[in-house]
């Protein structure tokens, strides 16, 4: 034979080999293992591997963690049996894999945490959110004489988006007070120094009001908010520690979709009156309204991806759980049944049933962590599955809080994505981040 073409066939069955080994269930297993592993104190968790071989597991802080119960910095294991880690104290170690105790073929980096409980929630809330600056929306033109018009705004080269913080070195985050500094700097000729931010950079700007003589008045030739509003669900609350966590997702600007900072806001008892059902292309929503007279339960001091948390100065009422439950991190969440706690009629918090049908691997913060079905009839009947207002609805699976309803699959409303506990958590302040283990739409 031919050496060239011996050596090509030679290739053809290593990249047969090696792509049957990938699809076979040992190599899977291997590679499912996450590079980080999060256990509660006194935790015990089974990795399972199913590969006809010996190996050696390292520990570098076996007090931290045991391997097959015992206190050991190298163990001998066969790797067709499940390996035993137990959780003996918090703290950080790492357990490494060696095949025959010589070829590497896995670190992992275990992290062992206090074990947290939180109140799941349910409520329906209002959001009222102030942001951390002026936010640009729009362009608008302004009258200057019978045929011409302009935009001071965008001569100045505003984006739709930025945030002005500053206006003449002064902080700035009420619409109120534009007008008075737009028309001041108009009458004296001089423009105004503007601080603004744009995608996380400082820039500053200078902008000269124009006069309408429509109105008589100096316009900036923008179209400014600084302020948000709207109605959604309480994921849990932690009274040990004052704080609480809601909706599961980022709170962004209806006009700019852009994630809005905090400048400061507050989350009110709100009260369900209707709700407007979900169908296949079309979301429904939950219609509430919030009470004048109604207490206010807590402060606004983040935004984030996972959604708005800050500091409870009153306890919710009408929710399910009085006593606090264990959280389950995301390594332990499984497809099958669980339950959400949520509001579709008045304040009472309900128990409905569904189904966790995917869960993806995650070794740090993402959103989409999980895919839900919902299949109480009680609910579809109801709402007609997920609705607007109800993200951030708690996820309840095996008597452990797993994570929050974020958004409904705008095609299929019966079906939507959660995100895992753990992650809010995380950007609650109440878990070191550290150690944090068909098109579709907000439910928000």
């Amino acid at each position: 034979m031919n050496p060239g073409k011996w050596y090509r066939w030679v290739g053809y069955i290593l990249s047969l080999a090696i792509l049957l080994l990938g699809f076979s269930t040992p190599f899977q297993n291997l590679a499912s293992l996450p590079s980080n592993y999060r256990l509660f104190d006194g935790q015990e968790a089974r990795l399972s591997l199913s590969m006809p071989v010996t190996a050696q597991v390292s520990v570098e802080n076996p007090d931290i963690v045991h391997i097959n119960g015992l206190f050991r910095y190298f163990s001998q294991v066969r790797l067709n049996d499940p390996i035993q880690v137990a959780a003996k104290r918090t703290g950080h170690t790492e357990m490494t894999l060696k095949l025959f105790g010589k070829v590497p073929l896995r670190t992992v980096r275990v992290h062992v945490i206090p074990q947290i409980k939180v109140i799941p929630g349910g409520q329906t809330i209002g959001v009222k959110l102030k942001s951390a600056g002026i936010l640009v929306v729009g362009h608008h033109q302004v009258t200057v004489s019978g045929n011409r018009k302009v935009s001071p705004g965008e001569e100045a080269r505003l984006q739709i988006g930025d945030m002005i913080i500053s206006i003449d070195g002064k902080p700035i985050n009420e619409v109120e007070k534009v007008g008075a500094l737009t028309e001041s700097a108009g009458k004296s000729g001089k423009p105004m120094k503007l601080t603004v931010m744009r995608r996380g950079e400082k820039l500053e700007m200078k902008l000269m009001p124009a006069f309408d003589i429509l109105d008589r008045s100096y316009r900036l030739g923008l179209y400014i908010r600084d302020s948000a509003a709207g109605v959604g669900t309480l994921t849990f609350y932690a009274p040990s520690r004052n704080t609480y966590g809601a909706l599961g997702h980022v709170i962004t600007d209806m006009d700019t979709q852009m994630p809005i900072a905090v400048g400061g806001g507050e989350i009110v008892h709100s009260n369900v009156t209707s709700i407007a059902k979900s169908q296949n292309g079309d979301p429904g929503e939950k219609i509430a309204h919030f009470f004048r007279e109604g207490k206010t339960l807590g402060n606004i001091e983040k935004n984030t991806s996972f959604g708005i948390f800050g500091k409870m100065t009153a306890l919710p009422d009408h929710g399910v759980e009085e006593s606090a439950l264990p959280i389950a991190l995301a390594n332990e969440v499984k497809p099958g049944a669980a339950q959400i706690y949520t509001v579709v009629s008045g304040q009472k918090v309900e128990k409905f049933d569904i189904e966790i049908t995917h869960v993806s691997r995650q070794d740090f913060p993402a959103t989409k962590g999980l895919v839900l079905k919902i299949t109480d009839k009680r609910l579809l009947e109801r709402t007609g599955g997920i609705v607007q207002g109800m993200s951030g609805s708690p996820i309840i699976q095996n008597g452990k809080v797993v994570g929050a309803v974020t958004h409904v699959f705008v095609n299929n409303p019966t079906n939507g994505y959660g995100c895992f506990i753990e992650w809010m958590l995380r950007d609650a302040g109440l878990m070191d981040e550290g150690t944090s283990s068909a098109p579709y739409r907000q439910a928000s």
